[in-house]
């Protein structure tokens, strides 16, 4: 710089010499300072006037350097100027620059050639004394780098920094040799220099952002015009054209790399969608599943049973195909951020890949348990039905027996109670006590019968009360109105034999045939009940087995039936000889029977009964039986369906196993291969659907077990869905692999090469390899980790890479990204780094507009939202921070 100010010290002179001089510089200086100034958003009018105060001189230095000065005095009175002053001269002089009779005092005076004089030597320092071309620098280099770039225009010959320009053509061959849309250079004429001029000036302040510095006109009119004007405004096309392949590759760059982010960036809003959309379906519909509020009727709860099916058939299905798609999409966005160099994408808390498999195992159990849960509430609720009817049928016998008649006036007490409480012995005769005594004995009998009725009612009652039957209320009332009543006949049947007892003595004949009718006639009376009873007993089977052991129990009752005719017959007969008897004693019997309220019209009308029911309880069996047979039809039916699709689908699951390992031919071949593979599959899918038919036949009959197959129809759709999953998990693997192989260059041998040592050394088939076996692998493919500590620890390096989560394992695709990573190049943080500061003319931050002039309109509005404000020491107003945002992109902090 010594040696630049050192050709300088003429300059007063040669300003004295030619005013003209002095008025191009102010023209050219005003608008070199302008040019940087309204970077800061100000400007200046008058070179001499407005550095008088130092405020903005020391803003211009800033501005040019890039670096903070020291805090500027704002006091108006003339030392604070002059310290300004002082302040921005010794800044100059900081950077080596020897500064030559230039004092603060006569820049705060306003003199006119020292305050030009200084603005020359910080243009030198600044924008002159950088610029180099082929070992010449500064005003030898810019001179250098002019003369080669107008070489080959007609009527140029630059030979200095005056003359050489004053015709204008060699203003308009240095933008056409850069921008040639922008000058029709042909058309130029060298005998019309203003012209030339200002079309070279009007253009560069339009089309390149170098404001106009001179006007045509004082060039023209001055012999020999200012060669540092002409410096001035050479350099800032040498700063304009230089910078441009620069701006173009940085941009080209940062669009690149943008490009590759916001694509990222889509799919992972796209995963987040999909998951939670699938995250919020399995959340609602766990809480209907595990939601277990019986109902109280079998109609209600088969309604939810066919809300169930519905579910497994229509909702279901699109959720399995969702979260397989989700899978596939996850995997490919991890492979394009690895070829991206970018790190892995980590879903929101709550939204990964094993979050969604827990929650999707989570709906599983929870379906499970709720088909069973349904299957033995419908049960329980057919057996409650069973059992309440069957209280029903006992508790009305057994209260039609003891109410036995109705009474002549309105009572709470039943016929037998009554009775019991009647006084008759004590006005009636001697054989009229000793038959009210017969009579008692045989209601004893009678009673004693009725005993496992009344057990067998609140047994039931009980078993009601366990099993939370909804009518349980009304049914413990019942029961224990019963069980009340029972004590209470049993109370009053022993004082009456008390009071017979006490008489007994005076009592000395009674009818023994009538005695021995009512003896015999009470128990086969209760026989005919009991038959009578369990031929319109209720009955419920689930297998052939169990109605045929119904119909062989049907079977023996009517064997019993010849013997209990004869009884009938017996007991008729008896009666019969009782009423010869009186009738051959002449005596007057007081009507029916005394000892029994069964009368032969009862008998013969319950045998008649018994006659009639037992055709309707072969008729009801023999129905049942060919419903059970028709049960067992549908079981074989699905049984054999489900024995050919279950083996088919784990065949072509182990199939496909073996294609994964193996994987002949080239990726494509591969990829064509497992796609026809997936049609076939797909094409199968009607076999699932006849045995899915077949399933809702058996579901609807109500069949809950199947002894001819080991396959249900879960173990089916489970398989199906796996196989599924399974195939496009391989599809999509083949299609990470041809994009690894396109992203990185890697050719179809050199594919197959890694295959092949991967295969050779994955002894078991599993698609991973141990750490032994991938070491042995990196060994045959020539790298150096033998067992010293040079070799382990290399070998630790590339473990750390290719399995990151220490789970001992490395599969295919983390062997395949390990090998094009050692051959391919990526971008760096550190390179978008260094292209955002060629954007920025090398300032440590950026603006918006200048993002919006260098980038794309979507590529500038995406990093103007992202980029933080500038905090640096030299920020300005609008300033962004472009290294924050590029090491972002790249992982290393949050974007």
């Amino acid at each position: 710089m010594g040696d630049y100010m050192a050709q300088e010290d003429d300059w007063d002179r040669d300003l004295l010499l030619d005013p003209a001089w002095e008025k191009q510089q102010r023209k050219t200086f005003t608008a070199w300072c302008n040019s940087h100034l309204r970077k800061a958003g100000t400007q200046i009018e008058n070179i001499d006037e407005d550095f008088r105060d130092g405020l903005k001189l020391m803003l211009l230095l800033e501005v040019i350097s890039g670096e903070r000065l020291p805090k500027p005095e704002r006091g108006k009175m003339r030392v604070h100027k002059i310290n300004n002053v002082n302040k921005a001269l010794d800044f100059i002089a900081s950077k080596g620059v020897k500064l030559v009779s230039i004092g603060a005092e006569e820049i705060v005076d306003g003199n006119a050639k020292m305050t030009l004089g200084m603005i020359w030597t910080i243009i030198l320092r600044f924008a002159i004394q950088d610029i180099s071309v082929e070992e010449t620098s500064a005003k030898e280099g810019l001179l250098l780098w002019c003369q080669r770039k107008t070489a080959p225009y007609k009527n140029v010959n630059v030979q200095n920094f005056h003359i050489s320009w004053k015709d204008g053509l060699a203003f308009n061959a240095l933008i056409h040799r850069h921008r040639p849309e922008l000058i029709e250079y042909d058309k130029l004429r060298k005998d019309d220099p203003v012209t030339n001029l200002n079309n070279a000036f009007e253009v560069a302040e339009k089309y390149l952002d170098i404001p106009k510095m001179l006007d045509a006109e004082d060039i023209v009119g001055t012999l020999r015009p200012d060669e540092k004007a002409i410096m001035t405004y050479v350099s800032c096309f040498y700063h304009a054209f230089s910078g441009a392949q620069k701006a173009e590759t940085a941009a080209n760059r940062i669009c690149k790399v943008l490009a590759v982010n916001q694509e990222n960036e889509h799919l992972m809003e796209d995963y987040e969608r999909l998951a939670s959309d699938l995250l919020e379906w399995i959340r609602r519909t766990i809480p209907w599943l595990e939601d277990r509020v019986p109902q109280k009727t079998i109609q209600e709860m088969q309604q939810k049973l066919e809300d169930f099916r519905d579910y497994r058939r229509v909702h279901k299905p699109p959720k399995v195909q969702e979260k397989c798609q989700l899978e596939i999409n996850f995997n490919t966005l991890q492979t394009k951020l690895r070829l991206s160099n970018r790190p892995a994408f980590m879903p929101s808390e709550g939204k990964m890949v094993s979050d969604i498999n827990n929650g999707w195992q989570h709906l599983e159990q929870a379906e499970k348990g709720y088909e069973e849960w349904l299957l033995n509430e419908i049960r329980r609720l057919e057996r409650l039905d069973h059992l309440a009817e069957k209280f029903r049928q006992k508790a009305s016998i057994h209260e039609a027996w003891t109410d036995g008649m109705t009474l002549p006036a309105p009572s709470l007490l039943s016929w037998k109670e009554a009775m019991l409480k009647h006084r008759d012995y004590e006005t009636a005769t001697l054989s009229d006590i000793k038959a009210l005594i017969r009579k008692h004995e045989a209601f004893e009998s009678d009673l004693a019968a009725h005993q496992d009725r009344v057990e067998q009612i609140a047994a039931i009652a009980q078993e009601l009360n366990e099993l939370d039957y909804y009518d349980s209320h009304n049914v413990n009332t019942r029961c224990q109105k019963i069980c009340d009543q029972w004590d209470a006949l049993g109370s009053l049947t022993h004082s009456r034999r008390e009071a017979l007892e006490k008489t007994e003595k005076q009592l000395e004949t009674i009818d023994q045939l009538h005695l021995e009718y009512a003896k015999r006639a009470a128990p086969f009376n209760n026989w005919m009940e009991s038959a009578m009873e369990d031929l319109q007993d209720m009955f419920i089977v689930h297998t052939i087995e169990e109605i045929e052991g119904l119909i062989s129990a049907h079977d023996q009752f009517k064997s019993t039936l010849p013997d209990a005719d004869r009884e009938r017959e017996a007991i008729l007969a008896i009666h019969k000889e009782a009423q010869r008897i009186a009738e051959s004693n002449h005596i007057k019997l007081s009507g029916s029977n005394p000892y029994t309220t069964v009368t032969p019209q009862i008998i013969n009308s319950k045998w008649e009964k018994v006659q009639q029911l037992v055709p309707k309880r072969d008729h009801a069996l023999l129905e049942e039986q060919r419903k059970q047979q028709s049960n067992e039809h549908l079981r074989r039916q699905f049984a054999s369906q489900a024995n050919i699709v279950g083996p088919w689908i784990q065949t072509k699951m182990e199939e496909i196993g073996r294609i994964s390992i193996e994987m002949n031919g080239t990726l494509e071949d591969q990829l064509s291969h497992l796609k026809q593979y997936e049609r076939s599959i797909v094409d199968y899918k009607p076999n699932l659907d006849l045995l899915e038919q077949q399933h809702q036949l058996i579901q609807e009959a109500l069949i809950f077990d199947n002894k001819h197959t080991n396959y249900t129809m879960e173990h089916i759709r489970v398989g199906w869905e796996q196989l599924l999953t399974t195939i496009a998990r391989t599809i999509n693997e083949v299609e990470n692999q041809i994009l690894t192989r396109d992203a990185k260059g890697i050719s179809q041998e050199q594919m197959q090469e890694f295959r092949a040592s991967f295969n050779h050394f994955d002894k078991e088939h599993g698609g991973a390899l141990g750490p032994e076996e991938f070491k042995a692998c990196l060994i045959s493919l020539g790298y150096d980790v033998e067992n010293d500590r040079q070799g382990d620890a290399e070998f630790n390096r590339i473990m750390s890479v290719v399995d990151p989560n220490h789970s001992g394992l490395v599969t295919f695709q983390a062997f395949i990204d390990f090998m094009s990573r050692e051959t391919t190049d990526t971008d760096t943080a550190d390179q978008v780094i260094a292209s955002f500061k060629v954007l920025a003319g090398d300032k440590n931050f950026i603006t918006a507009e200048e993002l919006r002039r260098e980038l794309p309109p979507d590529q500038a509005e995406y990093c103007i939202a992202r980029m933080a404000p500038y905090q640096g020491p030299d920020a300005v107003p609008g300033a962004l921070d472009y290294k924050s945002f590029s090491t972002a992109l790249y992982g290393e902090s949050d974007l």
